[in-house]
């Protein structure tokens, strides 16, 4: 696996007709978009008339700092589990949005799904997002779970937060089983050629907000800190990790040199480019077939982890 990279070949005309929405009125809304509170407001007011989920999903809140969400569907195994960080720029989304989501996944893999509520920009600038996810790992130990019974996975700002968890984890001799991420944002100063040269490419992503984004993100640290922008975080040892991208993303270029780097840590990665997806497209599992696919490829990689 290490090293690979590979691409898919078709684009589902579903898939042409979602973009088709997106690009007219979902990605102006989000160039409209004038503070986190509305982003916040319509991510979930997307997720709750928009999102699918399976049948027999099952959630349980536990409360704590930062509160988690147990999500699964159908009969799952006690170990592993996984510890998943949502996206939404590190201002909005929540482990209710991503329900229907990581339902399917939890159906398809056999593993609960343990998500994180974790504390959002720009009430809470980072680090503290990434606090939060050394809290709830920590939180996974003390009920009993050794650092390789748990695999971290996330997207966008989610997927970066599980890397940066990851380095840190690596650094102090707790790796876990294996990560994943799907569209990781993992270079908050934004030199990816792709931020350019897919600006107008991009189905869903307005370029020109991200700056605006970052700077409700970031505290008082530097946009190039690991803690944020693990693309500058150091690997030890680092365990088998998966990633997936859209060709025509602005984060293109976050995922290849992500896989760049953790191959030069002796990694063994392998991403996967999806031709025209838009960010975040498993999120619409039950609307365009290349949803499931990648859910379906990342729930075999979840079960190689745990094989024998």
């Amino acid at each position: 696996m290490a090293g690979d990279r590979s691409e898919a070949s078709r684009v589902s005309r579903r898939l042409r007709i979602l973009n088709v929405l997106l690009r007219s009125v979902v990605k102006p809304r989000l160039a409209a978009t004038k503070t986190p509170e509305q982003a916040e407001a319509d991510f979930a007011r997307f997720a709750r008339f928009v999102l699918r989920a399976p049948r027999g999903l099952h959630c349980e809140r536990r409360a704590g700092l930062p509160e988690l969400q147990w999500i699964c569907a159908d009969p799952t195994a006690d170990r592993p589990v996984l510890l998943y960080f949502h996206g939404g720029g590190y201002i909005s989304g929540s482990p209710r949005a991503y329900r229907g989501m990581l339902g399917r996944l939890s159906q398809l893999s056999g593993v609960k799904v343990a998500a994180a509520a974790y504390r959002l920009a720009p009430d809470h600038p980072a680090p503290a997002q990434f606090e939060d996810a050394k809290a709830v790992h920590d939180s996974l130990l003390a009920e009993g779970f050794r650092p390789d019974e748990i695999i971290l996975g996330g997207d966008s700002a989610g997927g970066g937060l599980a890397l940066a968890l990851l380095a840190d984890l690596c650094a102090r001799d707790r790796h876990p089983a294996g990560a994943f991420a799907i569209s990781p944002w993992v270079d908050l100063t934004l030199s990816g050629a792709s931020m350019v040269e897919n600006a107008a490419r991009d189905p869903l992503l307005p370029a020109d907000r991200a700056d605006d984004l970052v700077g409700f993100v970031l505290g008082g640290i530097a946009a190039d800190d690991p803690r944020v922008s693990p693309l500058f975080a150091a690997f030890a040892d680092p365990p088998p990790v998966r990633l997936h991208v859209g060709t025509t993303e602005i984060l293109r270029d976050d995922s290849r040199r992500m896989e760049a780097h953790l191959r030069a840590a002796g990694g063994r990665v392998s991403l996967r480019e999806w031709p025209e997806a838009p960010h975040l497209w498993p999120i619409f599992d039950g609307y365009i077939p290349e949803a499931r696919e990648t859910l379906e490829d990342l729930a075999e990689f979840i079960r190689a982890l745990d094989a024998p």
